[in-house]
Protein backbone atom coordinates (compact mmCIF):
# COMPACT_ATOMS: atom_id res chain seq x y z
CA UNK A 1 0.00 0.00 0.00
CA UNK A 2 2.77 2.40 0.90
CA UNK A 3 4.27 2.13 -2.50
CA UNK A 4 1.06 2.58 -4.44
CA UNK A 5 0.71 5.99 -6.04
CA UNK A 6 -3.03 5.86 -5.56
CA UNK A 7 -2.87 5.31 -1.84
CA UNK A 8 0.16 7.11 -0.48
CA UNK A 9 -0.33 10.83 0.25
CA UNK A 10 3.38 11.39 -0.33
CA UNK A 11 3.17 10.06 -3.89
CA UNK A 12 1.83 11.87 -6.98
CA UNK A 13 -1.91 12.31 -7.28
CA UNK A 14 -3.98 13.13 -10.31
CA UNK A 15 -3.44 16.76 -11.30
CA UNK A 16 -0.81 17.03 -8.58
CA UNK A 17 2.34 19.05 -8.97
CA UNK A 18 5.10 18.82 -6.42
CA UNK A 19 8.79 18.47 -5.83
CA UNK A 20 10.64 15.17 -5.69
CA UNK A 21 12.68 13.80 -2.81
CA UNK A 22 14.74 11.15 -4.67
CA UNK A 23 16.28 9.55 -1.60
CA UNK A 24 12.91 8.30 -0.40
CA UNK A 25 11.35 7.98 -3.88
CA UNK A 26 8.38 10.16 -2.99
CA UNK A 27 6.90 13.34 -4.37
CA UNK A 28 5.93 15.95 -1.83
CA UNK A 29 2.71 17.81 -2.60
CA UNK A 30 2.79 21.45 -3.52
CA UNK A 31 1.22 23.97 -1.11
CA UNK A 32 -1.15 25.13 -3.86
CA UNK A 33 -2.66 21.64 -4.08
CA UNK A 34 -2.81 20.84 -0.35
CA UNK A 35 -4.14 24.22 0.76
CA UNK A 36 -6.53 24.83 -2.14
CA UNK A 37 -9.95 25.70 -0.70
CA UNK A 38 -12.59 23.05 -1.34
CA UNK A 39 -15.44 25.19 0.03
CA UNK A 40 -15.07 28.71 1.46
CA UNK A 41 -12.59 30.43 3.75
CA UNK A 42 -15.25 30.69 6.46
CA UNK A 43 -16.05 26.98 6.27
CA UNK A 44 -12.36 26.07 6.60
CA UNK A 45 -11.99 28.49 9.53
CA UNK A 46 -14.99 26.88 11.18
CA UNK A 47 -13.51 23.44 10.70
CA UNK A 48 -10.17 24.56 12.12
CA UNK A 49 -11.60 24.82 15.65
CA UNK A 50 -13.67 21.64 15.37
CA UNK A 51 -11.24 19.52 17.40
CA UNK A 52 -10.60 21.97 20.24
CA UNK A 53 -13.18 20.25 22.43
CA UNK A 54 -10.61 17.50 22.92
CA UNK A 55 -7.42 19.56 22.63
CA UNK A 56 -8.10 22.29 25.19
CA UNK A 57 -9.17 20.17 28.22
CA UNK A 58 -6.16 17.85 27.96
CA UNK A 59 -3.61 20.61 27.33
CA UNK A 60 -5.08 22.65 30.17
CA UNK A 61 -4.98 19.72 32.60
CA UNK A 62 -1.38 18.84 31.73
CA UNK A 63 -0.36 22.49 32.15
CA UNK A 64 -2.02 22.81 35.56
CA UNK A 65 -1.18 19.40 37.02
CA UNK A 66 2.12 18.43 35.42
CA UNK A 67 3.46 21.93 34.66
CA UNK A 68 3.70 21.30 30.94
CA UNK A 69 4.81 24.47 29.15
CA UNK A 70 1.77 25.62 27.18
CA UNK A 71 3.68 28.11 25.03
CA UNK A 72 6.09 25.45 23.76
CA UNK A 73 3.22 23.05 23.09
CA UNK A 74 1.27 25.69 21.14
CA UNK A 75 4.25 26.49 18.91
CA UNK A 76 5.16 22.89 18.13
CA UNK A 77 1.60 21.66 17.61
CA UNK A 78 0.92 24.68 15.41
CA UNK A 79 3.90 23.76 13.23
CA UNK A 80 2.70 20.14 13.16
CA UNK A 81 -0.72 21.34 11.97
CA UNK A 82 0.75 23.29 9.08
CA UNK A 83 3.09 20.48 8.00
CA UNK A 84 0.47 17.72 8.15
CA UNK A 85 -1.98 19.92 6.25
CA UNK A 86 0.65 20.24 3.52
CA UNK A 87 1.53 16.54 3.43
CA UNK A 88 -1.96 15.06 3.53
CA UNK A 89 -4.13 17.76 1.94
CA UNK A 90 -6.98 17.00 4.36
CA UNK A 91 -7.78 18.47 7.81
CA UNK A 92 -5.49 15.97 9.54
CA UNK A 93 -5.72 16.80 13.27
CA UNK A 94 -2.94 16.99 15.84
CA UNK A 95 -4.33 15.68 19.12
CA UNK A 96 -2.86 14.86 22.55
CA UNK A 97 -1.93 11.26 23.25
CA UNK A 98 -4.88 10.52 25.50
CA UNK A 99 -3.65 7.49 27.44
CA UNK A 100 -0.41 9.25 28.35
CA UNK A 101 -2.37 12.31 29.44
CA UNK A 102 -4.82 10.19 31.46
CA UNK A 103 -2.00 8.47 33.36
CA UNK A 104 -0.15 11.75 33.90
CA UNK A 105 -3.22 13.52 35.26
CA UNK A 106 -5.31 10.91 37.06
CA UNK A 107 -2.76 8.93 39.06
CA UNK A 108 -2.74 11.38 41.95
CA UNK A 109 -0.37 9.37 44.15
CA UNK A 110 2.54 10.11 41.83
CA UNK A 111 1.88 12.40 38.89
CA UNK A 112 4.24 11.91 35.98
CA UNK A 113 6.93 14.55 35.66
CA UNK A 114 7.53 16.37 32.38
CA UNK A 115 10.60 14.21 31.55
CA UNK A 116 8.56 11.06 32.18
CA UNK A 117 5.74 12.31 29.93
CA UNK A 118 8.28 13.08 27.21
CA UNK A 119 9.88 9.64 27.63
CA UNK A 120 6.47 8.03 27.17
CA UNK A 121 5.84 10.10 24.04
CA UNK A 122 9.24 9.28 22.57
CA UNK A 123 8.80 5.56 23.28
CA UNK A 124 5.40 5.52 21.56
CA UNK A 125 6.78 7.56 18.66
CA UNK A 126 9.67 5.15 18.15
CA UNK A 127 7.30 2.16 17.92
CA UNK A 128 4.97 3.90 15.44
CA UNK A 129 7.89 5.14 13.35
CA UNK A 130 9.34 1.63 13.09
CA UNK A 131 5.96 0.11 12.25
CA UNK A 132 5.47 2.69 9.51
CA UNK A 133 8.99 2.67 8.10
CA UNK A 134 9.09 -1.13 7.84
CA UNK A 135 5.68 -1.37 6.17
CA UNK A 136 4.19 -3.40 9.00
CA UNK A 137 1.56 -0.74 9.70
CA UNK A 138 0.28 -0.88 6.12
CA UNK A 139 0.11 -4.67 6.30
CA UNK A 140 -1.82 -4.43 9.56
CA UNK A 141 -4.20 -1.89 8.04
CA UNK A 142 -4.93 -4.12 5.05
CA UNK A 143 -5.73 -7.22 7.09
CA UNK A 144 -7.80 -5.80 9.95
CA UNK A 145 -11.50 -6.56 9.24
CA UNK A 146 -13.69 -3.53 8.60
CA UNK A 147 -16.22 -4.39 11.38
CA UNK A 148 -13.39 -4.32 13.93
CA UNK A 149 -12.21 -0.92 12.71
CA UNK A 150 -15.79 0.33 12.89
CA UNK A 151 -16.08 -0.99 16.43
CA UNK A 152 -13.01 0.99 17.49
CA UNK A 153 -14.40 4.12 15.82
CA UNK A 154 -17.83 3.64 17.40
CA UNK A 155 -16.35 3.21 20.87
CA UNK A 156 -14.13 6.27 20.53
CA UNK A 157 -17.00 8.36 19.17
CA UNK A 158 -19.36 7.34 21.97
CA UNK A 159 -16.63 7.90 24.55
CA UNK A 160 -16.20 11.47 23.28
CA UNK A 161 -19.96 11.97 23.31
CA UNK A 162 -20.27 10.70 26.90
CA UNK A 163 -17.46 13.04 28.01
CA UNK A 164 -19.13 15.91 26.15
CA UNK A 165 -22.44 15.39 27.95
CA UNK A 166 -20.55 15.33 31.23
CA UNK A 167 -18.86 18.63 30.35
CA UNK A 168 -22.23 20.19 29.52
CA UNK A 169 -24.11 18.93 32.60
CA UNK A 170 -21.45 19.24 35.29
CA UNK A 171 -18.74 21.66 36.34
CA UNK A 172 -15.29 20.17 35.74
CA UNK A 173 -12.04 20.22 37.68
CA UNK A 174 -9.55 19.21 35.00
CA UNK A 175 -6.66 19.36 37.47
CA UNK A 176 -8.36 16.64 39.53
CA UNK A 177 -9.86 14.90 36.46
CA UNK A 178 -13.37 14.81 37.90
CA UNK A 179 -16.78 16.48 37.91
CA UNK A 180 -17.45 18.74 40.87
CA UNK A 181 -21.21 19.29 40.77
CA UNK A 182 -24.18 20.09 38.53
CA UNK A 183 -23.74 23.03 36.21
CA UNK A 184 -26.10 25.93 37.05
CA UNK A 185 -28.71 26.90 34.50
CA UNK A 186 -27.80 30.58 34.49
CA UNK A 187 -24.43 32.29 34.30
CA UNK A 188 -21.74 32.85 31.71
CA UNK A 189 -20.89 29.15 31.78
CA UNK A 190 -24.37 27.87 32.53
CA UNK A 191 -26.55 25.27 30.90
CA UNK A 192 -28.52 27.93 29.03
CA UNK A 193 -25.35 29.08 27.22
CA UNK A 194 -24.28 25.53 26.34
CA UNK A 195 -27.73 24.43 25.17
CA UNK A 196 -28.16 27.61 23.14
CA UNK A 197 -24.83 26.93 21.39
CA UNK A 198 -25.88 23.34 20.71
CA UNK A 199 -29.25 24.37 19.26
CA UNK A 200 -27.59 27.04 17.13
CA UNK A 201 -25.22 24.48 15.57
CA UNK A 202 -28.03 22.00 14.90
CA UNK A 203 -30.24 24.71 13.41
CA UNK A 204 -27.53 25.89 11.03
CA UNK A 205 -25.72 22.65 10.14
CA UNK A 206 -28.41 20.02 10.69
CA UNK A 207 -27.00 16.50 10.87
CA UNK A 208 -23.73 17.60 9.31
CA UNK A 209 -24.33 16.44 5.74
CA UNK A 210 -22.86 18.48 2.92
CA UNK A 211 -25.50 20.60 1.14
CA UNK A 212 -26.67 19.00 -2.09
CA UNK A 213 -25.00 20.30 -5.22
CA UNK A 214 -27.30 22.42 -7.35
CA UNK A 215 -27.99 21.24 -10.87
CA UNK A 216 -27.07 24.02 -13.30
CA UNK A 217 -29.92 22.95 -15.56
CA UNK A 218 -32.44 23.55 -12.77
CA UNK A 219 -34.30 26.83 -13.22
CA UNK A 220 -33.15 29.54 -10.84
CA UNK A 221 -36.62 30.09 -9.44
CA UNK A 222 -36.75 26.48 -8.19
CA UNK A 223 -33.56 26.91 -6.20
CA UNK A 224 -34.96 29.71 -4.11
CA UNK A 225 -36.57 29.28 -0.76
CA UNK A 226 -34.12 26.77 0.73
CA UNK A 227 -31.91 28.01 3.57
CA UNK A 228 -29.43 25.13 3.28
CA UNK A 229 -27.02 26.72 0.76
CA UNK A 230 -26.87 29.90 2.82
CA UNK A 231 -26.69 28.37 6.29
CA UNK A 232 -23.84 26.09 5.19
CA UNK A 233 -21.68 29.20 4.76
CA UNK A 234 -21.97 30.13 8.46
CA UNK A 235 -18.88 29.00 10.45
CA UNK A 236 -20.83 27.77 13.45
CA UNK A 237 -17.92 26.27 15.40
CA UNK A 238 -15.85 29.41 14.91
CA UNK A 239 -18.69 31.65 16.12
CA UNK A 240 -19.27 29.43 19.16
CA UNK A 241 -15.55 29.43 19.94
CA UNK A 242 -15.33 33.22 19.64
CA UNK A 243 -18.32 33.45 21.98
CA UNK A 244 -16.39 31.33 24.47
CA UNK A 245 -13.36 33.65 24.26
CA UNK A 246 -15.57 36.70 24.86
CA UNK A 247 -17.16 34.98 27.85
CA UNK A 248 -13.67 34.28 29.25
CA UNK A 249 -12.98 37.99 29.64
CA UNK A 250 -16.52 38.72 30.76
CA UNK A 251 -16.23 36.13 33.55
CA UNK A 252 -12.85 37.37 34.75
CA UNK A 253 -11.57 40.74 33.40
CA UNK A 254 -8.31 40.25 35.34
CA UNK A 255 -7.20 37.92 32.54
CA UNK A 256 -6.11 41.02 30.61
CA UNK A 257 -3.51 41.78 33.25
CA UNK A 258 -2.36 38.18 33.64
CA UNK A 259 -1.47 37.71 29.99
CA UNK A 260 2.22 38.48 29.50
CA UNK A 261 3.78 39.24 26.13
CA UNK A 262 6.63 37.06 24.92
CA UNK A 263 7.17 33.38 24.12
CA UNK A 264 8.23 30.72 26.59
CA UNK A 265 11.89 29.82 26.76
CA UNK A 266 12.34 26.62 24.76
CA UNK A 267 14.93 24.32 26.27
CA UNK A 268 16.03 20.72 25.98
CA UNK A 269 14.39 18.25 28.38
CA UNK A 270 16.82 16.04 30.27
CA UNK A 271 15.49 12.50 30.55
CA UNK A 272 17.12 10.07 33.00
CA UNK A 273 17.10 6.29 32.80
CA UNK A 274 14.47 6.20 35.56
CA UNK A 275 12.30 8.61 33.54
CA UNK A 276 12.50 6.26 30.55
CA UNK A 277 11.54 3.29 32.69
CA UNK A 278 8.62 4.97 34.44
CA UNK A 279 7.34 6.68 31.29
CA UNK A 280 7.42 3.51 29.22
CA UNK A 281 5.86 1.18 31.78
CA UNK A 282 3.16 3.50 33.12
CA UNK A 283 2.21 5.53 30.06
CA UNK A 284 3.68 4.24 26.78
CA UNK A 285 2.46 0.65 27.12
CA UNK A 286 -1.24 1.63 27.32
CA UNK A 287 -0.76 4.35 24.68
CA UNK A 288 0.84 2.26 21.92
CA UNK A 289 -2.20 0.08 21.06
CA UNK A 290 -4.49 3.13 21.19
CA UNK A 291 -2.20 5.05 18.83
CA UNK A 292 -2.03 2.14 16.39
CA UNK A 293 -5.79 1.67 16.34
CA UNK A 294 -7.24 5.18 16.69
CA UNK A 295 -4.40 7.40 15.50
CA UNK A 296 -3.47 5.38 12.42
CA UNK A 297 -5.91 2.61 11.44
CA UNK A 298 -9.13 4.48 12.29
CA UNK A 299 -7.83 7.78 10.89
CA UNK A 300 -6.90 6.23 7.54
CA UNK A 301 -10.25 4.49 7.22
CA UNK A 302 -12.20 7.60 8.25
CA UNK A 303 -10.25 9.71 5.77
CA UNK A 304 -11.18 7.37 2.92
CA UNK A 305 -14.82 7.51 4.07
CA UNK A 306 -14.98 11.30 4.32
CA UNK A 307 -13.01 12.05 1.14
CA UNK A 308 -13.88 9.24 -1.31
CA UNK A 309 -13.57 11.40 -4.43
CA UNK A 310 -10.04 12.66 -3.88
CA UNK A 311 -8.40 9.94 -5.96
CA UNK A 312 -6.10 8.95 -3.12
CA UNK A 313 -6.23 7.40 0.30
CA UNK A 314 -4.22 8.51 3.30
CA UNK A 315 -1.81 5.63 3.86
CA UNK A 316 -1.14 3.96 7.18
CA UNK A 317 2.60 4.17 6.49
CA UNK A 318 2.56 7.95 6.11
CA UNK A 319 0.36 8.56 9.15
CA UNK A 320 2.42 6.25 11.35
CA UNK A 321 5.72 7.83 10.28
CA UNK A 322 4.19 11.29 10.74
CA UNK A 323 3.23 10.56 14.36
CA UNK A 324 6.69 9.18 15.01
CA UNK A 325 8.59 12.12 13.55
CA UNK A 326 6.45 14.78 15.24
CA UNK A 327 7.17 13.42 18.70
CA UNK A 328 10.78 12.46 18.03
CA UNK A 329 11.37 16.19 17.52
CA UNK A 330 8.96 18.02 19.83
CA UNK A 331 9.19 15.82 22.93
CA UNK A 332 12.88 16.65 23.37
CA UNK A 333 11.83 20.28 23.89
CA UNK A 334 8.90 19.63 26.24
CA UNK A 335 6.05 19.75 23.72
CA UNK A 336 3.03 17.61 24.57
CA UNK A 337 3.09 14.10 22.96
CA UNK A 338 0.62 14.15 20.06
CA UNK A 339 -0.94 11.91 17.44
CA UNK A 340 -3.54 12.05 14.67
CA UNK A 341 -6.93 11.25 16.23
CA UNK A 342 -9.96 10.05 14.31
CA UNK A 343 -12.17 12.14 16.59
CA UNK A 344 -10.30 15.30 15.66
CA UNK A 345 -10.65 14.56 11.95
CA UNK A 346 -14.36 13.91 12.40
CA UNK A 347 -14.78 17.18 14.32
CA UNK A 348 -12.99 19.31 11.78
CA UNK A 349 -14.92 17.72 8.94
CA UNK A 350 -18.20 18.16 10.83
CA UNK A 351 -17.70 21.92 11.06
CA UNK A 352 -16.51 22.55 7.51
CA UNK A 353 -12.88 21.48 7.16
CA UNK A 354 -12.30 19.94 3.72
CA UNK A 355 -8.64 20.66 2.91
CA UNK A 356 -5.25 21.25 4.45
CA UNK A 357 -6.13 24.95 4.70
CA UNK A 358 -8.30 24.19 7.73
CA UNK A 359 -5.42 22.91 9.88
CA UNK A 360 -3.10 25.56 8.38
CA UNK A 361 -5.35 28.27 9.84
CA UNK A 362 -5.37 26.47 13.18
CA UNK A 363 -1.60 26.07 13.10
CA UNK A 364 -1.04 29.75 12.40
CA UNK A 365 -3.32 30.65 15.30
CA UNK A 366 -1.46 28.36 17.71
CA UNK A 367 1.98 29.63 16.70
CA UNK A 368 0.91 33.27 16.99
CA UNK A 369 -0.61 32.72 20.44
CA UNK A 370 2.43 30.76 21.59
CA UNK A 371 4.81 33.48 20.44
CA UNK A 372 2.70 36.32 21.83
CA UNK A 373 1.71 34.99 25.24
CA UNK A 374 3.76 31.86 25.93
CA UNK A 375 2.75 29.86 28.98
CA UNK A 376 0.66 32.76 30.36
CA UNK A 377 -2.05 31.81 27.84
CA UNK A 378 -3.06 29.04 30.24
CA UNK A 379 -4.84 31.77 32.20
CA UNK A 380 -7.27 32.28 29.32
CA UNK A 381 -7.82 28.58 28.72
CA UNK A 382 -8.55 28.09 32.40
CA UNK A 383 -11.49 30.50 32.16
CA UNK A 384 -12.92 29.12 28.91
CA UNK A 385 -16.55 27.95 29.36
CA UNK A 386 -16.43 24.17 29.72
CA UNK A 387 -20.02 23.81 28.54
CA UNK A 388 -19.06 25.23 25.14
CA UNK A 389 -16.11 22.84 24.90
CA UNK A 390 -18.58 20.04 25.62
CA UNK A 391 -20.79 21.15 22.73
CA UNK A 392 -17.86 21.08 20.27
CA UNK A 393 -16.73 17.69 21.58
CA UNK A 394 -20.25 16.26 21.32
CA UNK A 395 -20.49 16.90 17.58
CA UNK A 396 -16.98 15.49 17.04
CA UNK A 397 -17.90 12.29 18.86
CA UNK A 398 -21.20 11.83 17.04
CA UNK A 399 -19.56 12.42 13.65
CA UNK A 400 -16.93 9.77 14.41
CA UNK A 401 -19.50 7.26 15.69
CA UNK A 402 -21.66 7.74 12.58
CA UNK A 403 -18.85 6.35 10.42
CA UNK A 404 -19.94 2.91 11.63
CA UNK A 405 -23.34 3.10 9.95
CA UNK A 406 -22.16 1.30 6.79
CA UNK A 407 -22.27 -2.28 8.09
CA UNK A 408 -23.84 -4.38 5.35
CA UNK A 409 -24.99 -7.42 7.36
CA UNK A 410 -26.13 -8.49 10.79
CA UNK A 411 -22.91 -10.44 11.22
CA UNK A 412 -20.74 -7.36 10.61
CA UNK A 413 -22.90 -5.29 12.95
CA UNK A 414 -22.57 -8.00 15.58
CA UNK A 415 -18.76 -7.92 15.47
CA UNK A 416 -18.71 -4.11 15.48
CA UNK A 417 -21.04 -3.78 18.47
CA UNK A 418 -19.23 -6.39 20.56
CA UNK A 419 -15.90 -4.69 19.83
CA UNK A 420 -17.35 -1.29 20.78
CA UNK A 421 -19.04 -2.60 23.94
CA UNK A 422 -15.87 -4.26 25.22
CA UNK A 423 -13.80 -1.17 24.40
CA UNK A 424 -16.20 1.09 26.31
CA UNK A 425 -16.70 -1.21 29.30
CA UNK A 426 -13.03 -2.05 29.71
CA UNK A 427 -11.84 1.46 28.79
CA UNK A 428 -9.37 -0.21 26.46
CA UNK A 429 -9.41 -0.05 22.68
CA UNK A 430 -6.82 -2.84 22.61
CA UNK A 431 -9.08 -5.17 24.59
CA UNK A 432 -12.04 -4.42 22.34
CA UNK A 433 -9.85 -4.90 19.28
CA UNK A 434 -8.66 -8.29 20.49
CA UNK A 435 -12.20 -9.47 21.22
CA UNK A 436 -13.39 -8.18 17.85
CA UNK A 437 -10.65 -10.05 15.97
CA UNK A 438 -11.37 -13.26 17.91
CA UNK A 439 -15.09 -13.00 17.25
CA UNK A 440 -14.53 -12.30 13.56
CA UNK A 441 -12.30 -15.39 13.23
CA UNK A 442 -14.84 -17.56 15.05
CA UNK A 443 -17.57 -16.46 12.66
CA UNK A 444 -15.32 -17.19 9.70
CA UNK A 445 -14.58 -20.63 11.17
CA UNK A 446 -18.28 -21.47 11.09
CA UNK A 447 -18.22 -21.05 7.32
CA UNK A 448 -15.46 -23.60 6.79
CA UNK A 449 -16.63 -26.57 4.73
CA UNK A 450 -16.36 -29.49 7.13
CA UNK A 451 -16.16 -32.06 4.34
CA UNK A 452 -13.07 -30.38 2.98
CA UNK A 453 -11.34 -31.29 6.24
CA UNK A 454 -12.44 -34.97 6.21
CA UNK A 455 -11.50 -37.91 3.93
CA UNK A 456 -13.35 -37.76 0.64
CA UNK A 457 -16.62 -39.74 0.59
CA UNK A 458 -19.22 -39.82 -2.13
CA UNK A 459 -22.67 -39.86 -0.61
CA UNK A 460 -24.36 -38.21 -3.54
CA UNK A 461 -25.35 -35.19 -1.49
CA UNK A 462 -23.12 -32.74 -3.29
CA UNK A 463 -20.65 -32.41 -0.41
CA UNK A 464 -21.64 -28.83 0.20
CA UNK A 465 -22.66 -29.01 3.84
CA UNK A 466 -21.06 -26.59 6.26
CA UNK A 467 -20.23 -27.07 9.90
Amino acid sequence: MAGDATTDPLLPRAGFRGWCCPRFSVTLPSPAASFRLKTTVWAELGGSVGDLGTYIPIVLALSLVNHLDLGTTLIFTGLYNAITGLLFGVPMPVQPMKSIAAVAISESSAHLSVPQIMAAGLSTAAVLFLLGATGLMSALYRFIPLPVVRGVQLSQGLSFAFSAIKYIRYDQDFAAAKSVGPRPWLGLDGLVVAISALLFIVLVTGSGDDPPLQDPSTPRRRQRGSCVPYSSRIPTALLVFVLGVVLCFARDPSIFGDLKLGPSRIQLVRITWNDWKVGFVRAAIPQIPLSVLNSVIAVCKLSSDLFPSRGHEVSATAVSVSVGLMNMVGCWFGAMPVCHGAGGLAGQYRFGGRSGASVLFLGIGKVVLGLLFGSSFVRLLGAFPIGILGVLLLFSGIELAMASRDMASKEESFVMLVCAAVSLTGSSAALGFGCGILLFLLLRLREVNCRALLPSTNNGDGGGDRC
